[in-house]
C-alpha cells in the first residue's frame, strides 16, 4: 500500500479542545459542556482556574474528559505544559468566564495555566461570560469585552435569566448546548464578528398549528431549530433580534433576542405585520400551514357518529405571508403604502427578505427546481431550499440544500450544522445589502 493510500485509510485526528473553567457558581455547567465535546469525538483538555476547583473538583473533569487536569504553570514543568496545551489546541472554550478572568485576559496576564494557554493559542478562542448583571454592565467589564473582541476573541453575549439568589437579568451563562453549537460554528469558520450591530433582524421559526377543535390541529414536522439558530447567530453578531416562534421543541431562547410566541398562520401574519416596519432583514424560516379548517368547533368533535365532522374537514387557504411582505416592500418603494387598495404590511423599501422552501422532488421536477420556481413566485431576495424527508432536516441538528438568490448568485449549501447554515444565510444577506448600498 502506498503512503498516500495508507494515509487515506487512517481515521481523522480528533480535534483538540481546551475547556477553560473560571471560578463562578455556573462552573457546574461546564461538566455538561465537556461531555458534549467528548461524546461528539473531540479530545478534551479541561483547564480550570484555582477558584473553579472550589466549585467542581479536578477529579470530575478528569473522569469526564479522560485527560489529566492541571491548574498551575508549575505543574508538569518538564512537559512545558503552559505552552504545550495552547500550541496543540484547535479550539479554546471558556465557560464560565467571570469578570475577574475577563480582566486578566484583557490585561494579557499569564499567572495560571488557563491564561497562559490563551496567550499561546493561535486557534479560535470562545468565551462565555457568567456573572451578576451589575458586574456585566460595569464599564470596566464592557471595556474588557471590547478589548478582547478587538483582538479577535469571540466573547458571547450572556443569557438573560435567573442568577445566583433571587436576582434575574443579563449575565446568566448560556446553556451548554448553545455554547457547544456556537463554538463548533466558530471552529468551522463561521463568523461571530459584530457585523450586524445597528440592524433590526426579524426571524420566524417553527411550525404553525391550525385548530380543528379544542383538542386537534393541523400541523407539520418543523422543530424551529433552524430559525432559533438564525436568531442565536444574528444576536451574537450584534443585531437586535426578534424571533416570532410557532410550535418549537424545547429550545433555549437565543441570547439577547426577543421571542414572540404564536400558534396559527394568522397569528404569525399579525405578529410579522407588527414587527416588520422597523426590520432591516426579515428571515421567514417558519413552516406555515398552507390551509386551515374553515370552521373551528367549540367542543371536541366525536368520531364514529352519524354527523362525523372529522371524516371531512373543509379547508380554506391561509394568507401568503412571504408574498405579502414582498408586495408591502414594493408598495413602500413606490410610495403606495396602501398597496393599490390591498391591505399590505408596512415593510421598509430597503429591507432584505429571505424565504424558506421545504421541498421534495418528484417525476416533474427536482427539489432545487421547485425552489427556483418558488423564488420567482414569491419575489424575495434569497430563498433557502431544503430537500426534506423522513429523518431529513426536520428536527435534525444539520441542514443542507441550496441558497438561491434573485441576483443569480446561487450557492450549494453542503451538509452542516444549522448554526453554520444560519451563518451562510446571514452572510448572503449582508452581501446583498452591501451590494444594494453600493449601487444606491
Amino acid at each position: 500500500m502506498s503512503e498516500a493510500s495508507a494515509a487515506a485509510t487512517q481515521p481523522a485526528a480528533r480535534p483538540n479542545v481546551v475547556v477553560g473553567v473560571a471560578g463562578g457558581i455556573a462552573a457546574y455547567k461546564a461538566c455538561h459542556l465537556v461531555r458534549l465535546f467528548t461524546e461528539s469525538g473531540h479530545n478534551v483538555r479541561v483547564v480550570p482556574t484555582e477558584a473553579a476547583c472550589n466549585f467542581v473538583g479536578p477529579a470530575t473533569f478528569e473522569a469526564l474528559s479522560g485527560n489529566p487536569v492541571s491548574v498551575s504553570v508549575f505543574e508538569a514543568v518538564d512537559e512545558v505544559r503552559h505552552v504545550h496545551v495552547g500550541q496543540h489546541a484547535d479550539l479554546v472554550v471558556i465557560a464560565p468566564a467571570t469578570a475577574d478572568l475577563l480582566a486578566r485576559l484583557a490585561a494579557g496576564r499569564a499567572d495560571d495555566l488557563l491564561t497562559a494557554t490563551c496567550l499561546v493559542a493561535t486557534c479560535p478562542v470562545v468565551v462565555a461570560p457568567a456573572m451578576h448583571t451589575e458586574m456585566w454592565n460595569n464599564p470596566a467589564t464592557q471595556d474588557n469585552v471590547a478589548t478582547l473582541r478587538r483582538r479577535g476573541v469571540v466573547v458571547l453575549e450572556p443569557a438573560h435569566g435567573r442568577l445566583t439568589g433571587k436576582d434575574t437579568g443579563p449575565g446568566r451563562l448560556l446553556d451548554p448546548e448553545q455554547i457547544f453549537a456556537l463554538a463548533e460554528y466558530v471552529r468551522a469558520g463561521g463568523t461571530l464578528t459584530r457585523d450586524l450591530e445597528g440592524l433590526e433582524v426579524l426571524i420566524t421559526a417553527g411550525g404553525t398549528r391550525e385548530a380543528i377543535d379544542p383538542v386537534r390541529f393541523i400541523g407539520n414536522q418543523s422543530s424551529g431549530k433552524q430559525g432559533f439558530a438564525l436568531g442565536e447567530v444574528a444576536a451574537q453578531r450584534g443585531a437586535h433580534v426578534t424571533v416570532i416562534a410557532g410550535a418549537t421543541a424545547e429550545l433555549p431562547t437565543p441570547a439577547g433576542a426577543e421571542v414572540v410566541r404564536i400558534r396559527s398562520a394568522r397569528d404569525l401574519q399579525a405578529a410579522v405585520a407588527a414587527h416588520a416596519p422597523t426590520a432591516d432583514v426579515i428571515v421567514m424560516a417558519a413552516a406555515v400551514a398552507d390551509y386551515r379548517p374553515a370552521t373551528l368547533a367549540e367542543s371536541k368533535l366525536k368520531k364514529g357518529q352519524s354527523d362525523d365532522a372529522l371524516s371531512q374537514v373543509a379547508l380554506v387557504e391561509n394568507p401568503d405571508i412571504l408574498r405579502g411582505l414582498v408586495a408591502g416592500r414594493a408598495a413602500q418603494a413606490a410610495g403606495d403604502s396602501a398597496g393599490a387598495g390591498e391591505e399590505l404590511p408596512a415593510v421598509r423599501a430597503d429591507a432584505t427578505i429571505v424565504g424558506f422552501a421545504a421541498e421534495t422532488g418528484d417525476a416533474h421536477a427536482s427539489a432545487e427546481e421547485y425552489g427556483r420556481q418558488k423564488l420567482a413566485r414569491k419575489g424575495c431576495d434569497l430563498l433557502m431550499c431544503n430537500e426534506v424527508g423522513d429523518g431529513v432536516v426536520f428536527g435534525q441538528a444539520t441542514n443542507q440544500g441550496w441558497l438561491l438568490s434573485r441576483t443569480g448568485e446561487d450557492e450549494v449549501v453542503p451538509l452542516a450544522s444549522k448554526y453554520v447554515v444560519a451563518g451562510r444565510i446571514l452572510d448572503a444577506a449582508v452581501r446583498l445589502r452591501g451590494a444594494a448600498a453600493s449601487h444606491g
